[in-house]
């Protein structure tokens, strides 16, 4: 049964034919597509702005002539603003007593015009009299160098009083309590301690020292052992403070001492 089978194959003409088709049909749809491309690229507007590119050379502004600033208005200043006259040499009137003796006596007629009554003078380069009126009050002044003439102003402050000299320092403050070493020789009176009986029954020798205070007058306010056979130390506190001692003046004030006294035990 098998052997009556028809084995069916392709005939190589079909074949070719139907690969030249494929091949026709791919390079139809490809050029196609390039042709459309080409077109849609050719026909589109690829100027900027519709009108081309167009080269403009820039140029600088031309610069404006500064003009000059207006000429500020000068300010004359009169002696009618100024309440100030104006001298080359202080000369004294009939009636007023001179600033200071004349350097030389004559009979000739100064140049320099005299000061008037009630009237603030000083010294400058003209001589000439302020508009104002003298005032009713007797007397001139005389207005420190520098403030007068024809730079003066009758806005400007009047001079400063010159300040008051500072009160002296206070004296140092005496301390209340002053700290020195071994007091025993300064003593007024120093009483021996007893030798206790139970440092005796054990042979207690030694120093103590007993750290104390001294009031004003020289007596001793406290007391205290800081070194010593603990058996000595009872005793040698009782003999401290029956101390008396000579009162320490420091500036001419008494003042507490803080002090040691040292006593040997044999």
């Amino acid at each position: 049964m098998l052997d009556q089978l028809v084995e069916s194959k392709a005939d190589r003409t079909t074949n070719r034919w139907r690969t030249g088709l494929l091949l026709v049909t791919f390079v139809f749809a490809f050029t196609s597509f390039a042709s459309g491309l080409v077109y849609s690229l050719w026909n589109s507007d690829l100027f900027v702005g519709g009108e081309g590119l167009e080269l403009s050379m820039l140029v600088a502004p031309v610069p404006l002539p500064e003009e000059a600033p207006p000429p500020e208005p000068e300010v004359e200043q009169t002696n009618e603003k100024l309440d100030i006259d104006t001298r080359t040499k202080l000369i004294a009137n009939m009636e007023m007593s001179p600033p200071k003796p004349p350097d030389k006596v004559s009979n000739k007629k100064a140049d320099v015009p005299p000061i008037r009554d009630n009237q603030t003078v000083a010294l400058g380069d003209t001589n000439r009299n302020t508009a104002r009126e003298p005032s009713s009050t007797t007397g001139f002044d005389i207005a420190p160098p520098g403030s007068g003439g024809g730079d003066a102003s009758p806005d400007s402050p009047p001079p400063a009083a010159a300040d008051p000299p500072p009160p002296p320092p206070p004296p140092p403050a005496v301390p209340k309590r002053i700290s020195k070493g071994v007091v025993n020789g300064s003593a007024v009176s120093l009483p021996k301690p007893a030798y206790p009986a139970a440092a005796r029954a054990v042979n207690a020798k030694g120093s103590v020292n007993v750290a104390i205070v001294i009031s004003k007058d020289g007596s001793v306010i406290s007391a205290n052992a800081v070194s010593g056979h603990p058996l000595l130390r009872s005793a040698a506190v009782s003999a401290a403070r029956r101390a008396r001692f000579r009162p320490t003046l420091l500036s001419g004030q008494p003042v507490e001492v803080s002090g040691v006294i040292v006593y040997n035990f044999q």
